[in-house]
């Protein structure tokens, strides 16, 4: 079923997230595959962005416009996103995934992963966004 439009059933819940990259290619690579391993799958693809989905949420990738601003997390706007995960051993599994790629870094290692008080992992994106993946009890 496609969710391009309002579900009453999930009325109160996040449709979709909108994301700009500067390096698109190095975005879409680290998106794809963390929201993979999160259980989304490919919705679109054409020549300036991406797409993925999973039940009535979807997250779409496009490429920004020429700006001299880079992104910055701690003003205005946007900090982070976060998303659930089906166990604390998936958490666990995409710390490992983060570790091991070149595009991304785990944040606050020295407390990982009780950053938040909670099980979690905290990590930034080639764009410098902050994502996070909480764990289950």
């Amino acid at each position: 079923m496609e969710y391009d439009h309002a579900d009453p059933e999930h009325a109160g819940r996040l449709h979709h997230v909108e994301l700009y990259a500067s390096d698109l290619d190095a975005s879409v690579d680290f998106w794809g595959w963390l929201l993979g391993e999160l259980g989304y799958e490919p919705k679109n693809e054409w020549d300036a962005g991406r797409s993925w989905v999973n039940g009535p949420t979807y997250v779409v990738l496009a490429r920004a416009d020429e700006s001299d601003l880079p992104f910055d997390r701690r003003a205005a706007g946007l900090n982070h996103l976060a998303f659930h995960a089906a166990s604390r051993e998936q958490v666990d599994e995409l710390t490992a995934g983060v570790r091991e790629r070149d595009d991304a870094s785990v944040l606050y290692e020295d407390r990982h992963p009780f950053a938040g008080g909670y099980y979690a992992l905290y990590c930034e994106d080639p764009e410098g966004l902050k994502v996070e993946v909480v764990g289950p009890e």
